[in-house]
């Protein structure tokens, strides 16, 4: 007699939410983690001193990513540190007629962005159309959301640039690091100032930080103004036209001036060109101002091959007081060959060190948001003006004499001996290198 079998239940099996959170949780550092540490495609510019800042040559080798052509009739003004530089700019803002546009790596909230809120929202109340754009990295951390949505309230369009989101990992390593103002296409800023309390005062506080920025008129600012929309256009899909945006530039001084822009989605970089070719111009000075200086082998030996063919090589740096320790470590582990080959380094002592300034053979300089770093040669999008100019040149290279003077310099003997300590970070972050 056949026994009749039992049907099978059917069993369900079930995965502990969990064990979904932890697989979810294992993904997203992966994929952060490639993220992170791919290393994207170097070019590698082998330049000799062929030829120096005053040949003809020259300006368009270093623009050669760019637009080749700088442009003359340009009005350039230095301002240091907040006191100079938020008046001027809240000034401009407040003269505006038809547009303003502003993109920063940093606003946070504070008595600094309080005094543009302010400003911007009087003026989109106006009428005035009022662009802002923020880095999703750098902004959002340390500005309140209530603040975003006052801006918007009162009319102002604010957005950001690749904010973090799980899918769109792929973005997360390329950040806005550009400072541009624009007012009614005819005033522009740029520099290293983003906008919080660290820049109020006048470097005359640990907590109160060094910078240059610089106001230019001229024609120079349609170029500021076209940096803007390649950003804008990215996430907002809007095209700035008309002359709201792009009015006609009369001469408004005596510079002649270029505005260098770069992307991470560029296969080769603007800015590292630019360095590279200035520095292996170079016949007399070289005087470099960065706030996280990390160079890399190529850059060192185009500093160190300047030296030793009689150029007077000069790199002030932030000293003890140092937002990213980390990238001072890293970069601390070159200053020896540096040091070896004749290179000068010489540390800020008052506060944080933040400019990002060069001034070559006395007639060429160039200013801007551009770190002496693979994150901004490489993966930021980034910005700097070059003037080609004597009396401006001097003017900031007066401006390095000063900040010398607050300086002590970096020996190769106080680089031999220092601690352990420092010697193993820099060892352990050599991985990282590429992405600092």
């Amino acid at each position: 007699m056949l026994r009749r079998r039992r049907p099978r239940k059917k069993r369900n099996y079930r995965i502990p939410v969990e064990t979904y959170l932890v697989a979810l949780a294992i993904a997203f550092a992966l994929s952060v983690a490639l993220s992170l540490l791919s290393r994207p495609k170097e070019v590698r510019y082998v330049l000799p001193h062929a030829f120096g800042v005053r040949d003809p040559a020259f300006l368009p080798s270093a623009h050669a990513l760019s637009n080749p052509i700088p442009l003359d009739g340009n009005r350039v003004d230095f301002l240091e540190n907040g006191d100079e530089i938020f008046p001027s700019m809240l000034a401009s803002i407040a003269a505006a007629e038809k547009t303003i546009n502003l993109e920063t790596y940093i606003l946070w909230s504070g008595a600094a962005a309080n005094r543009f809120f302010e400003a911007l929202s009087e003026r989109a109340g106006a009428g005035v159309q009022v662009r802002i754009l923020l880095d999703g990295v750098g902004s959002s951390s340390k500005l309140d959301e209530k603040d975003v949505q006052a801006l918007r309230q009162a009319g102002c369009v604010v957005e950001f640039f690749h904010p973090l989101r799980p899918w769109m990992l792929a973005a997360v390593n390329n950040r806005t690091h550009r400072r541009i103002l624009v007012v009614d296409g005819k005033v522009g800023f740029t520099g290293g100032a983003g906008i919080a309390d660290l820049w109020l005062g006048d470097a005359d506080a640990p907590d109160h930080w060094r910078e240059t920025h610089v106001r230019m008129e001229g024609p120079v600012v349609a170029e500021l103004q076209a940096a803007f929309q390649e950003n804008w256009a990215e996430v907002r899909g809007e095209a700035l036209v008309g002359e709201d945006h792009f009015p006609r530039l009369e001469r408004a001084g005596p510079a002649r001036a270029q505005i260098i822009h770069s992307s991470a989605r560029s296969p080769s970089s603007a800015m590292k060109l630019l360095y590279a070719v200035s520095i292996a111009s170079a016949s007399e000075r070289l005087s470099i101002s960065n706030s996280y200086f990390l160079p890399d082998s190529e850059s060192i030996d185009l500093l160190v091959g300047a030296a030793r063919r009689g150029v007077d090589v000069r790199i002030l740096v932030p000293g003890e007081i140092n937002d990213v320790p980390a990238t001072k470590a890293a970069g601390r582990s070159g200053f020896g060959e540096l040091l070896r080959g004749g290179v000068k380094i010489f540390e800020y002592q008052p506060t944080m060190f933040h400019p990002k300034s060069m001034v070559v053979d006395g007639v060429f300089a160039t200013i801007g948001s551009t770190n002496f770093d693979n994150r901004s040669f490489r993966l930021n999008d980034e910005l700097n003006l070059t003037i080609y100019n004597a009396d401006l040149a001097a003017a900031l290279e007066a401006s390095f004499e000063r900040d010398l003077t607050k300086s002590r310099p970096y020996t190769y003997q106080q680089w031999v001996g220092r601690s352990f300590l420092k010697r193993a970070t820099e060892w352990l972050l050599v991985p990282f290198r590429a992405q600092l």
